[in-house]
């Protein structure tokens, strides 16, 4: 726990972050992770999946933004990674942070700054997967959700985190909406006030919100990197008959591609979460905090296909 608030910790801190985007050593360990700095360099690693029968979601990495010019920068870089996918036919929709598109500056800029990008997706037929984030944001965050699902029912869904107690609710509700879900652990460093504070318990809320969304839930999507969590999945749809094409599983860039491969090839829907540009130190360190391990299983895959 100490080493997992340790690494959260870090993620914030603006100094490691400096040394470490001009350190060789750390892009080179991130960039088995994320797919490059630039879009084009995202957009091959993006065909090279889709040639492997997997579609993604594509993450132009960014948050905490703090001034109104960078965040209306980064809604018109959706835009434009919109009209990308587009153009290139990649099979992609798009994720992103409320906090890059001003969430902390205001509520109803983000919201405004927020609605032109997914009048985008409703007008090319895409999707926008609006990421969870801190238990600050959790509740405003649902407050601009709705409002846009409201409008876009079919071009915008959101993430719930398991490790929440709140969350059992909030899956009802979003189950009651037809809202598309992609479940998640949870990344955050939480206090035992909003969540659970052991892995077991987390695992424990996961499949049971798993079994809940696979059952009554549009579409969702099942995103860890758990094979344990994945077989369960995998025999729940089995013993309830729920067809291959009412879930699909997710996993980030760069992690468990074999099993990525091997979901795809056994006929079930896999995405893959493909982040790309210059901010990419934060989500970096934060994959290493979900669990310490990842440290090391990142260090040893460096070397690895």
């Amino acid at each position: 726990m100490a080493l997992r608030q340790g690494f959260l910790t870090l993620s914030n801190s603006k100094g490691l972050q400096h040394f470490a985007v001009r350190n060789p050593l750390a892009r080179r360990i991130a960039r088995r992770f994320v797919a490059g700095e630039q879009l084009n360099e995202a957009v091959a690693v993006i065909q090279a999946l889709n040639a492997r029968g997997i579609t993604a979601t594509f993450d132009h990495l960014g948050e905490s933004v703090t001034a109104e010019q960078a965040a209306q920068a980064d809604a018109q870089s959706y835009i434009t990674l919109l009209d990308r996918i587009e153009q290139t036919g990649i099979r992609s929709n798009v994720s992103l942070k409320l906090t890059q598109m001003g969430l902390d500056l205001d509520t109803e800029f983000c919201y405004q700054n927020l609605r032109p990008v997914i009048a985008k997706a409703h007008a090319l037929d895409n999707f926008v997967r609006v990421d969870m984030e801190g238990s600050a944001h959790t509740q405003r965050t649902f407050d601009i959700f709705y409002r846009l699902h409201d409008e876009f029912p079919a071009n915008v869904g959101i993430v719930v985190q398991a490790y929440l107690y709140r969350t059992w609710n909030d899956v009802d509700a979003l189950i009651t909406r037809r809202a598309r879900v992609r479940l998640c652990k949870g990344a955050y460093n939480e206090p035992p006030s909003v969540a659970f504070p052991q892995k077991t318990d987390v695992d424990r809320n996961y499949a049971r919100l798993m079994r809940k969304l696979m059952l009554q839930g549009n579409y969702p999507g099942i995103a860890t990197h758990d094979v344990r969590l994945i077989n369960h999945a995998k025999q729940f749809a089995a013993q309830q008959k729920i067809g291959l094409e009412r879930f699909e599983f997710q996993m980030l860039y760069g992690i468990r591609t074999q099993v990525q491969e091997k979901l795809a090839a056994e006929g079930y829907n896999m995405r893959v979460y493909v982040p790309y540009g210059e901010e990419w130190y934060p989500y970096f360190m934060r994959r290493l905090a979900e669990r310490p391990a990842n440290a090391i299983f990142i260090l040893s895959n460096l070397f690895k296909g």
